[in-house]
This record gives C-alpha cells, sequence and structure tokens, in this order.
C-alpha cells in the first residue's frame, strides 16, 4: 500500500498544468491589445522632414528674390528715350505669389516645428490617423496655392519678356534685365515649393496606408 501511495505522489508531482498568464503565448493569432502606431518603413519619417523642409527653403526663396525685384532703366521708343521703374509691387500677381509664398513658409516651418518637438520626446511624427489626414489636406492646399501663384506670376513675366506684339510695348527684360531675372528665379522657386509639397501629400498617403 505504501509503494502505491508514493506512485501515486509521484505521478501528481510530475503533472502540471500550464499556467494561465502563458495563455497568449500559447495562442500566437490573439490580436495585440495595443496595435502598432508607426509606419513599417522606419525612414518615412525622415524624408517627410526633409520634403517639408526643401519646401521651406524653396518658399522663402521664391518670396526673397521676388521681394529683391526692383530696378531702374529708360528704354527708347521712336527716339524718345523713357524712364523706366520696376518693382514687383506694381503687379497684383507678384504681390500674389509674395503674399503665397509667405504663406506657404509659415506652414511648412510650423509643421517642421512641431516634428521638431515630437522629435525631442522620442514620439512618432505623426501621432494619430486624424492628424495625417490634416496635413494631407494642408499640403495639398498650399500646393495647389503655389501653383496657382506661380502661374499668374509667369504670365506676367512672359509677357515683360516677349512685349505685346502688334503693338509698340517692347521687351521690357532689355532695359531691366535684373529684374526679369529675379522675378524667373523667383517663379522657378515657386514651382519647386509647388513640387515638395505634393510630395510631401504623398507620403502623407503612404503613412496612412502603413498605420
Amino acid at each position: 500500500m505504501s509503494s502505491i501511495g508514493n506512485g501515486r505522489n509521484g505521478s501528481e508531482v510530475g503533472i502540471q498544468m500550464p499556467a494561465m498568464e502563458s495563455k497568449a503565448v500559447l495562442e500566437p493569432g490573439t490580436p495585440s491589445v495595443n496595435p502598432p502606431t508607426v509606419p513599417r518603413w522606419p525612414r518615412l519619417g525622415m524624408v517627410m522632414v526633409t520634403t517639408r523642409a526643401v519646401a521651406l527653403v524653396t518658399a522663402l526663396l521664391s518670396m526673397a528674390l521676388m521681394i529683391s525685384a526692383k530696378q531702374r532703366g529708360s528704354l527708347k521708343i521712336f527716339g524718345i528715350e523713357i524712364p523706366l521703374y520696376a518693382n514687383w509691387s506694381f503687379s497684383d500677381s507678384l504681390e500674389y505669389l509674395v503674399g503665397m509664398s509667405a504663406a506657404s513658409a509659415a506652414y511648412s516651418l510650423a509643421q517642421l516645428m512641431l516634428m521638431a518637438h515630437r522629435a525631442v520626446k522620442n514620439a512618432p511624427v505623426v501621432q494619430s490617423r486624424n492628424y495625417a489626414w490634416l496635413l494631407f489636406a494642408g499640403d495639398q492646399v498650399f500646393a495647389y496655392a503655389m501653383m496657382s501663384a506661380g502661374s499668374a506670376a509667369a504670365a506676367v513675366a512672359n509677357l515683360n519678356r516677349t512685349g505685346i506684339r502688334h503693338t509698340a510695348l517692347p521687351n521690357f527684360c532689355k532695359p531691366l534685365p535684373r529684374f526679369c531675372d529675379f522675378s524667373g528665379a523667383s517663379i522657378a522657386c515657386a514651382f519647386l515649393s509647388c513640387i515638395f509639397l505634393a510630395t510631401s501629400a504623398v507620403i502623407n498617403v503612404i503613412w496612412l496606408s502603413n498605420l
């Protein structure tokens, strides 16, 4: 009887039930309680910051170049010398470009400061889907605005360079080359800023698809 009792004691010691806390380990198909909040592509945040930084720089260059587009000169028409003075503030289209460049630069700077603040705290660059959608909408609005401003300014710059056909209005860029060069460079920077803002919008879509 004692041997049987010892055998029972040994069998009782050898059989162990699995712990309840290991249930999640034994069932790999169980969904995670806390889903990931960052995209699977870890470098996407760096690309997002880079595109916004370039958009900021190009918008600032567009504004600075257009504000610097001022020049005095003279033009002869039918033997009469006419003094000329070109300034970006004389055209509504060029003023529109300066205003939109300043607004786009302020928007890009604000977003970069928020991203830098989160990076210092080791937090994700985009903390939620709602914020990602907000960035997507803002990037699209400013990209279209910069395209509109650049197109309007390009029409004025082309008119200054070619003049009006079948009239006595000549090419103003010959006596005012500095003004035309600076305004042309400003318009080019505006279109570059539009491209990088549009690229940021595409990156926001990629970010949303990876959340």
